[in-house]
């Protein structure tokens, strides 16, 4: 029996002259909600896709409990794709029966299926209505039951946090954070970093189609720089000026907001903002998320 984990191993994709993917690792383990970010084109929905196998992989492989995902896997994986895929026109239970019996329930586990989700997304009042008539945030909810309905044994969710309201939101999170607890993977993109955040046990960065990061919001935030906050009310522009590895990366309410490098001092640091007079803080921060992506994708750009 292998441990339900979903292996993404070594997958590169080409599209004519664009390399999409290059050797993409990383895991995501049963009962664990992994973040996946990246600027737009990055290769997230790439991965995902290939994942499903809507793609196929030009190199490497993908696994779900050690057996490489096969038709008989796919059947097992929720996917919420970014592009939304409901029929418009289609009432949404008889939408979300008939993606369940797709997926092998029978009739009666796919209705009491679809009752259990739109209850408890909030859509239950809208089981008649056709998709197209519902709100935008509604539809979202729709969707994310649509990738719930058959009991998946792997969530797969493209960015579906976007477009909803702080409500829904907080239905989503609890919804995938209960998957996690039954130990599910549960794999999802967002350009929501905060979000990201608070919610994952692990985060993977992908730039031009390589992970450039895989790990706990707190391993990657002790992996980025340092930074230290400075409130020396007397201090002159410049004060920095000849401390080695010291970079000023800005002012946050009259206090300096300094990078230091690997092996920077930062008792000279104290030494030179006590030497302008009085310092009334001086302390240490790493960087979140956001900031530690944004260095991430400045890295790119530098390149």
């Amino acid at each position: 029996m292998g441990d339900g984990r979903l292996e993404i191993d070594g997958i590169s994709k080409r599209f004519g002259d664009v390399i999409a993917l290059r050797e993409t690792t990383f895991d995501v383990r049963a009962g664990e909600l992994f973040g996946f970010v990246g600027s737009n084109g990055a290769g997230k929905t790439t991965t995902m896709r290939i994942a499903l196998g809507v793609l196929a992989a030009d190199a490497g492989e993908v696994r779900w409990d050690g057996t490489p995902i096969n038709l008989e896997t796919r059947r097992h994986i929720g996917y919420m794709p970014e592009e939304r895929g409901l029929y418009p026109k289609m009432k949404v239970g008889e939408q979300l029966v008939y993606l369940a019996r797709l997926h092998g329930l029978s009739a009666a586990a796919a209705n009491d299926s679809m009752l259990e989700w739109t209850e408890r997304l909030g859509v239950a009042g809208r089981r008649d209505d056709e998709v197209q008539k519902l709100s935008l945030g509604n539809q979202q909810r729709v969707q994310l039951a649509a990738a719930l309905v058959h009991n998946p044994s792997i969530l797969v969710l493209d960015e579906p946090f976007s477009g909803l309201d702080p409500i829904a939101v907080e239905v989503m999170s609890t919804v995938l954070l209960d998957k996690a607890s039954a130990d599910i993977p549960v794999i999802f993109s967002s350009h929501q970093l905060e979000l990201v955040e608070r919610l994952c046990h692990r985060v993977g960065i992908i730039r031009s189609g390589q992970m450039v990061a895989v790990g706990t919001v707190d391993e990657l935030r002790s992996s980025g720089t340092v930074e230290m906050i400075v409130d020396a009310p007397n201090a002159h522009p410049g004060w920095t000026n000849g401390l080695a590895g010291v970079t000023v990366r800005g002012h946050e309410n009259g206090r300096t907001v300094l990078e230091l490098a690997d092996g920077a001092d930062d008792q000279a640091v104290l030494r030179a903002a006590l030497a302008t007079g009085p310092v009334t803080e001086f302390s240490r921060r790493r960087p979140s998320l956001t900031e530690l992506y944004r260095s991430v994708v400045t890295q790119e750009e530098a390149a």
